[in-house]
């Protein structure tokens, strides 16, 4: 075999295996494209499955709020002078301040700090729950 024969073969094994390796490729990149699809499909599954749990959160959450407002209303008009009321709404330090002025002025400073609680338990129960949840929760006002 001439050199130049050898030449013409080595050149033609040269195509055929560029011609593999390309086809290798393209089947390379329809898996690449066919995973991917997937991958998306599933991305999208997760992503409303994520959504409707926080919608769940977000219900029941909505619901939690109202139920905060009408049970420290009713607790502050029946109950406004001990002030157990700013303890349901977390505010520690003003419900010990209520309940210390009760039993350290003997009932005398009760009656003062029970309207109060009266007061306050009427503007909770007047609020919606969006302005309650504002204003009381996300705001932390203690007082009215």
């Amino acid at each position: 075999m001439s050199e130049t024969d050898k030449n013409k073969d080595l050149k033609n094994d040269l195509k055929e295996g560029a011609k593999k390796i390309k086809d290798k490729a393209k089947e390379i990149a329809k898996d690449i494209d066919e995973n991917t699809q997937d991958f998306q499909e599933e991305a999208k599954s997760t992503a409303n499955e994520f959504t409707e749990g926080a919608k769940e959160v977000y219900e029941q959450f909505t619901a939690e709020k109202s139920n905060k407002r009408v049970v420290a209303g009713i607790i502050a008009i029946l109950f406004g002078s001990l002030g157990l009321h700013k303890f349901v709404l977390g505010y520690q330090k003003e419900g010990i301040i209520m309940l210390v002025v009760s039993f350290l002025s003997f009932g005398i400073l009760a009656g003062l700090v029970a309207l109060v609680g009266i007061i306050e338990g009427i503007i909770y129960l007047t609020k919606s729950d969006e302005e309650f949840y504002q204003i009381y929760q996300v705001g932390n006002k203690p007082w009215f």
